[in-house]
């Protein structure tokens, strides 16, 4: 990536919009490009901007944060543009909804300054702002709402026996390296089997694999 990371603030209120562009132009490596204060503004200024990444308040009025995320990572023109959620309560019921909309990922809206700014630039590099604690938490989803299971993705037909086992302990919480540990692969190993498997299942990150996982009832939640 070329210039500064390009951020569009969505939130409902101006106090807080100008709170987020002030740090965030407070880098040279970031830059704010626009505002918006409803979901439905979010999609337009996503649409008419193309940010780089979408800094997204989950309620807002008109339209919320999660059917806007859904919206702007579901049209064509504004696929690749990332979005980080942000909300109040990291048990949020929204988060787990946000996040299969197509979020990169999410913080609270107290997040000390210097993570926020991390996280824009985590989350504009492609990766996904998902912590272990995050993915057992949408485990725990799983578990309390389980949704219909899916036939197997035919994606799944070229998964080999050890990729399963890594996109298992993935579903299951496990970092990186106590998937390396569990099964005895260095660290680079594993984060080549989850390559693989972002390529193969169709999934931008770790947070969807975990959700293709067990809608598809590869895995299935502990009862």
């Amino acid at each position: 990536m070329t210039g500064p990371v390009r951020v569009l603030v969505a939130d409902d209120q101006a106090l807080l919009r100008g709170s987020f562009r002030a740090l965030i132009e407070t880098t040279p490596d970031l830059t704010v490009v626009g505002e918006a204060a409803t979901g439905a503004e979010a999609v337009e200024l996503a649409r008419a901007l193309r940010p780089d990444v979408v800094l997204m308040d989950v309620r807002m009025p008109h339209l919320d944060g999660i059917e806007a995320t859904r919206r702007i990572h579901q049209a064509a023109d504004t696929a690749e543009v990332r979005v980080l959620i942000l909300t109040m309560f990291d048990l949020d019921a929204h988060v787990f909804s946000a996040l299969r909309a197509g979020a990169a990922g999410f913080l609270l809206k107290d997040t000390p300054p210097a993570d926020l700014l991390h996280a824009i630039r985590v989350v504009a590099a492609g990766e996904a702002l998902l912590a272990p604690t995050v993915t057992r938490r949408l485990i725990a989803e799983f578990t309390r709402h389980p949704r219909p299971v899916h036939s197997l993705p035919r994606e799944l037909d070229g998964v080999t026996d050890r990729e399963r086992q890594v996109l298992a302990l993935v579903a299951g919480g496990l970092s990186n390296t106590e998937i390396a540990e569990h099964l005895h692969l260095s660290l680079s190993t594993v984060k080549t089997y989850i390559g693989r498997l972002l390529a193969k299942l169709g999934a931008r990150d770790r947070a969807q694999l975990v959700i293709v996982a067990y809608e598809s009832g590869l895995v299935a939640p502990a009862p």
